[in-house]
């Protein structure tokens, strides 16, 4: 009798054949390359471990950084998400896939990261409390592990009650402090919170969010710690536009034992206008953006281009300051502007360090 999936031959079924994206999926469950044997650590014993991702390495070896941010979209076809990400191939160190952002529902983001992942584009694989209990998320960190994706930003995730279905019931089984623990002693113990083993080795990167102000005096990072003690190794930040808050910041991270040597990228954005800065300031919680850089939107007869010029400058500013890995650029309702804002910043950035 054949198994499930395959015809009586043992071959895939021609169905397959029909849509590119069902390669993806028999290439991950029906893997055409010989069953090995594993060795008593879980591992095959003819293959090497796999590498860090290209992110980690990069960030390893204190080389600055570009993640981007897409929000999947509201669709079947996989074609339509990787219209999205295709022009940020080989622009972007890697590629944030969002977990229902701004509560709504969106392609699923396992299935997102795992199809850009399947294009060449590393992606970052965003999980949220929000959705499901820790069942569930154990389920999908295995299922990030099995498809290869390493980068997984860990969070909380929005209150259903701003989305567009405000009646949904939350779960936050976790937080997002919990969820980091888990996740990194499934990779370490190679074993679920219960005690029972997990076959394979998961390779996490992981990584937190955060919000930078402009430190007090007395203030101390106690929550990023925090998550940085449960297992982050790596930060993004709400938007933060003035470089001298930025340079602040990080000056106090590097401070402080528990955030000294913390990955952080700053979020940044390529703002279409004053007005929609102003929006941003008022509705993303911890935005910041200064006055001087709105007065220039207020006075650009383009303001959407002077708002790329804005992003680019403060990616080559932001490059400069110690304790700054990297930036993350989003721009919501604005992706097209990603990759020329990218784009852009790197061939500053080379002709600088070719001086």
């Amino acid at each position: 009798m054949a198994t499930p999936g395959e015809t009586s031959s043992g071959r895939i079924p021609d169905f397959a054949a029909l849509h590119p994206r069902y390669n993806l999926i028999y290439k991950r469950v029906l893997p055409s390359a010989p069953v090995h044997r594993i060795s008593n650590a879980g591992q095959p014993m003819n293959e090497a471990p796999r590498a860090a991702s290209r992110l980690q390495q990069r960030l390893k070896a204190r080389q600055f950084a570009i993640t981007a941010e897409i929000t999947p979209p509201v669709s079947c076809d996989g074609e339509d998400l990787l219209r999205k990400a295709q022009p940020l191939r080989s622009l972007a160190d890697a590629v944030n896939v969002t977990d229902g952002a701004s509560a709504r529902a969106h392609l699923s983001p396992l299935v997102a990261a795992a199809l850009l992942l399947d294009e060449g584009i590393e992606p970052i694989l965003q999980l949220t409390c929000r959705d499901r209990n820790r069942i569930a998320l154990q389920g999908d960190l295995l299922g990030a592990a099995a498809s290869g994706i390493t980068n997984i930003l860990l969070l909380t995730g929005d209150d259903p009650k701003a989305g567009d279905q405000p009646d949904t019931k939350p779960v936050f089984d976790l937080d997002s402090l919990t969820l980091t623990r888990m996740a990194r002693d499934m990779r370490d113990k190679g074993e679920l919170p219960s005690g029972r083993k997990i076959a394979g080795r998961a390779h996490f990167f992981l990584g937190a969010a955060d919000v930078p102000i402009d430190p007090p005096p007395a203030w101390r990072p106690n929550k990023l710690a925090a998550k940085i003690a449960a297992g982050a190794q790596f930060a993004q930040t709400q938007f933060c536009m003035d470089e001298e808050i930025v340079r602040r910041y990080a000056a106090r991270l590097s401070e402080h034992e528990g955030t000294r040597g913390l990955a952080l990228l700053i979020g940044i954005a390529p703002l279409r206008s004053a007005k929609s800065a102003r929006w941003m300031q008022k509705h993303l919680y911890g935005t910041i953006i200064p006055q001087h850089l709105i007065d220039r939107l207020e006075r650009a007869a383009d303001p959407a281009a002077e708002g790329e010029r804005i992003c680019v400058e403060l990616i080559e500013a932001f490059s400069q300051i110690p304790g700054v890995a990297g930036v993350h650029a989003m721009a919501p309702a604005n992706e097209a502007a990603l990759p020329r804002v990218i784009a852009q910043a790197r061939r500053r950035l080379a002709t600088r360090d070719a001086r």
